[in-house]
């Protein structure tokens, strides 16, 4: 018995490592042809084998020095400096509404928590025209404050994981910090926050990799306003019929550097953004 149990408890595993390996070949070769061929110094604009025959960091080099027709360290300046603000102004958001649906008891607050989880259900693009028409209203079309505002205006109805953190935090911290003077103000800032590293890391990630990473909303608002576009939309013009041929190889540069980031955030930070995701799962 116990050698059949070990015997199918043995294929079972071989079968799933098989799966698994089969799956994560399938993910991997993407990024890594990405990779390789962004280091190609092969002749023509689009790769003709599966590993370049010669390599060289030209593409790279000329992808920060040919800005002549498409500015790539423009644009990529455009969107760290959206995605810092956005991030900096979305975490503050999202942790002061889940730490007031967490802690306070108000009139309403069960149906501003239901009204806001159903509001999330929607998916954004349904509103982009509206805001579209709404910045161009207020003239704001066009412009990196524009992106900012729009990324992060509506990010505390993302309040959910992080009001399930600090619901596992005992309330009795808030008390007696109460007992001692403090204000709920200090209780936030010097208490709850100090305690909620995962949770920070966490919202701080997301908030990120929202604006770096975004085109479709980007690309409404700035038009043709070429200074003022972003990585996602710069790349999407570099693949585009007028500039293919001699942009392509530098497109693939180009992705390789938008994911450098994010990646080096992740490395760094995989551990507090499991267990924020973890922790913040408790129902509250």
């Amino acid at each position: 018995m116990i050698k059949s149990y070990k015997l199918r408890r043995g294929l079972a595993n071989t079968f799933i490592y098989i799966i698994l390996s089969i799956l994560g070949i399938i993910w991997v070769s993407p990024l890594a042809y990405l990779v390789i061929q962004s280091f190609s110094g092969d002749k023509g604009s689009v790769p003709q084998h599966l590993f370049p025959e010669t390599f060289t960091f030209d593409n790279y080099i000329k992808l920060f020095t040919n800005t002549e027709m498409l500015n790539f360290p423009r644009w990529y300046l455009n969107t760290f400096v959206v995605a810092i603000f956005s991030c900096v102004i979305s975490t503050i958001s999202v942790l002061m509404v889940a730490y007031a649906f967490s802690r306070l008891r108000f009139k309403s607050r069960k149906k501003f928590i239901n009204i806001g989880m159903i509001l999330g259900m929607f998916p954004g693009f349904m509103t982009m025209i509206a805001i579209y028409y709404l910045l161009k209203a207020m003239g704001l079309t066009q412009t990196l404050v524009a992106l900012v505002i729009c990324y992060s205006a509506g990010a505390g109805l993302g309040f959910q994981i992080s009001k399930g953190f600090f619901d596992t935090i005992p309330r009795a911290l808030d008390e007696a910090a109460t007992i001692d003077g403090a204000t709920r103000n200090q209780i936030f800032w010097k208490i709850i926050l100090p305690m909620s590293k995962p949770i920070v890391v966490y919202t701080v990630l997301t908030a990120f990799i929202g604006p770096w990473t975004d085109f479709i909303l980007a690309k409404i608002i700035m038009g043709d306003a070429r200074d003022n576009y972003t990585v996602a939309i710069g790349l999407q013009l570099m693949t585009s019929n007028d500039f293919r041929n001699d942009y392509f190889k530098q497109f693939l540069s180009g992705s390789v550097l938008v994911a450098v980031p994010v990646t080096i955030l992740f490395l760094k930070m995989q551990t507090y953004y499991v267990e924020g995701v973890t922790a913040g799962g408790v129902k509250g």
